[in-house]
């Protein structure tokens, strides 16, 4: 009923790529002067952001895209320059929004999407949904995705533990490395996408 080699394997690989220590800077970064309350909902709605659309993905996700036209290079260029948009805020200070909707966009975007549930994830649990061909293999599937957003979410709601010792200096220190981190890993991905497309014509 269980097959713990299809379960690690995907583990891992979304553990790689979600990277949930790597998200602690920018999670720290996007929410820092906000109540501890408020960190801790935007932590849970982060994760249940990011598990809704890696399930809805898993279940469709292949016609989605077939139907949209639209091909993996091209979902990866489009996240990664989502995210240079987000990380060029962070470095120059300029993330400054209305309260309101800084507390539910910055859960809905850029951390739930395309941080967590970016299209790395999405691809990866695409191909593992359709190579489990037998019920164990699927419910393993689902169980490692289910594990690696626990684990998201409480690597996030942990990290506000931080906050409290780094202070404001720090946090504004924390917000530069994440937004450099944040352009690196943004400009890979567009090179990753243009690559694939170049490989492929």
């Amino acid at each position: 009923m269980f097959d713990v080699a299809v379960f690690g394997s995907l583990f891992l690989t979304l553990f790689v790529i979600m990277d949930p220590p790597g998200i602690t800077p920018i999670f720290l970064a996007l929410t820092a002067g906000r109540p501890a309350k408020v960190q801790k909902r935007m932590a849970w709605q982060a994760a249940t952001v990011a598990f809704g659309v890696i399930t809805v993905f898993g279940i469709c996700g292949r016609q989605i895209l077939d139907y949209l036209h639209i091909t993996t290079p091209a979902l990866m260029i489009a996240g990664g320059l989502l995210l240079l948009l987000i990380a060029l805020d962070l470095l120059t200070g300029k993330s400054e929004e209305p309260k309101q909707t800084k507390d539910v966009n910055v859960a809905l975007v850029p951390l739930g999407m395309p941080l967590l549930a970016g299209p790395g994830a999405i691809v990866s649990v695409i191909l593992a949904v359709q190579r489990a061909d037998t019920f164990a293999a699927q419910t393993s599937v689902w169980c490692a995705i289910a594990a690696i957003h626990v684990v998201l979410w409480l690597v996030m709601r942990n990290s506000l533990h931080i906050i409290r010792v780094i202070k404001d200096g720090g946090v504004v220190l924390v917000t530069r490395l994440a937004g450099m981190m944040l352009s690196a890993l943004a400009v890979q991905q567009i090179i990753n996408g243009i690559t694939q497309v170049i490989t492929k014509h």
